[in-house]
């Protein structure tokens, strides 16, 4: 039996959005370790002797710690095989798959990765928002919304001031402070979506324009996880034309 790790990319929540070689590497595991954000209908892709064990991180609810996730990837890679950490999105966007393969190769473990898509691109092409689009951005960033210390990313107070798109991960408890911060900047006319589980069958999504997304966010009932796009690109929505007249008509 030899030790292995492999980070596989579970994409944004639609199963059909997992890459050939990540399926690949779930119907050769001995052990899945899948996060709260990985489609539940991949695991059937997993033999049926593997162990499966949820792992899940989301914020405001209980959830493993990331220390007592890397000492049971080394655990059960030393006891049954190879693990397959099966991740949201793409385990290397702010998913701490780096971490996990740092750890386990400090114990000899084999570690290789299987990129997937995020949901920084996938989720607002999944509203048809591009993130980039000719002769509207150039450009875009994509900033967690969540640090550390809780605190907002400096990196968001320079991308207030860019032409480009900002998409923001993990950012929905901030986007009172965000929008305030884009208002404060004389950018608040600039257009916005936020959209809650995105790619899934029960996606939803608010878009207008900044000055009037926290609002609309409460109106809707939109939730957690959420991903928040900034930026010219999102006048491209179907339908943001006609919710800003609206929104517009409810304040006149």
């Amino acid at each position: 039996m030899q030790p292995k790790l492999t980070l596989v990319g579970a994409g944004p929540g639609d199963g059909e959005l997992i890459t050939l070689k990540g399926i690949r590497a779930l119907k050769q595991a001995d052990v899945v370790l899948y996060d709260d954000l990985a489609n539940a209908s991949l695991l059937d892709f997993a033999p049926a002797h593997a162990l499966k064990t949820y792992v899940g991180k989301r914020a405001g609810k209980l959830s493993f710690s990331q220390e007592a996730i890397n000492t049971l990837i080394v655990r059960l890679a030393q006891e049954h095989g190879h693990v397959v950490r099966l991740k949201g999105g793409d385990p290397y966007v702010f998913g701490r798959g780096f971490e996990e393969a740092d750890y386990a190769r400090q114990y000899g473990i084999d570690c290789q990765v299987v990129p997937g898509v995020s949901s920084c691109i996938a989720v607002p092409a999944s509203q048809g928002i591009p993130v980039t689009s000719r002769g509207v951005s150039e450009s875009f960033w994509v900033i967690t919304g969540t640090t550390r210390d809780g605190e907002l990313s400096d990196d968001l107070r320079l991308a207030v001031q860019s032409k480009a798109t900002v998409v923001v991960l993990m950012g929905l408890n901030k986007v009172g402070e965000i929008c305030a911060m884009y208002c404060q900047a004389g950018r608040g006319h600039l257009p916005m979506a936020v959209i809650q589980n995105g790619t899934r069958a029960d996606e939803q999504s608010v878009v207008g324009q900044v000055w009037s997304i926290p609002q609309l966010v409460e109106e809707h009932g939109v939730g957690a996880p959420a991903v928040l796009v900034i930026g010219d690109v999102v006048s491209l929505h179907p339908s943001y034309l006609a919710e800003c007249l609206h929104n517009v008509s409810l304040v006149s």
